[in-house]
């Protein structure tokens, strides 16, 4: 589970936490989860103090941070564990922290329900992220013989492509393309760099 506070910070993060009623803990673990699922660009901490207030729970600031923050690694390492509800639970409980059974039900319910969900976003943030394009050369040479190519002494462009992955190791990729396929991939590289710069 998360060490993001000290020992004693964690006590006083589960100590505000299970202040909550279970139906204001689970409001704001729904928030997170749907950041964590991707339904929403970020957990909105002024909505959730909103609320805490007309719930009449009264917490500083930085309170509230701890709290979204706790519930926020709580689940995203979950997720990356693929932990089931049983398990989220089981490892909330043994950390010596003194949980309310109704605290634990609450996450075990929206865990249960929403935890594959999670673990498969994080799954596809890790594919999306896997490879970042370094470097990119080409150059122009003419087919003796090819699987794409109609006629023999065709030119064609070869791409050689270089890629860093998440280990930090940088590999090499290369590929052929008849001179229609590079024009075609070079109008959409330009439309990408188009659409970058609006962002």
């Amino acid at each position: 589970m998360p060490a993001a506070e000290g020992s004693h910070g964690i006590g006083d993060v589960v100590g505000n936490i299970c202040r909550l009623s279970p139906e204001l803990l689970a409001e704001t673990c729904q928030h997170i989860l749907m950041y964590l699922q991707g339904q929403t660009r970020g957990v909105d901490s002024a909505e959730i103090s909103d609320r805490f207030e007309r719930a009449g729970v009264r917490l500083d600031h930085e309170d509230l941070q701890k709290i979204i923050r706790f519930l926020l690694l709580t689940f995203r390492s979950s997720g990356k564990s693929n932990l089931s509800g049983d398990d989220l639970v089981s490892r909330l409980d043994d950390s010596g922290n003194k949980w309310p059974k109704t605290s634990l039900q609450v996450v075990h319910r929206l865990w249960s329900e929403h935890g594959a969900l999670v673990h498969a976003q994080q799954e596809v943030q890790a594919m999306l992220s896997i490879s970042q394009l370094v470097d990119m050369q080409w150059k122009l040479g003419m087919a003796v013989s090819s699987d794409t190519c109609r006629s023999l002494n065709s030119p064609y462009v070869t791409l050689l492509l270089k890629v860093v992955g998440p280990s930090g190791n940088i590999s090499q990729r290369s590929f052929e393309m008849t001179i229609p396929q590079f024009q075609n991939f070079h109008k959409q590289f330009k439309e990408m760099a188009a659409a970058m710069e609006t962002v």
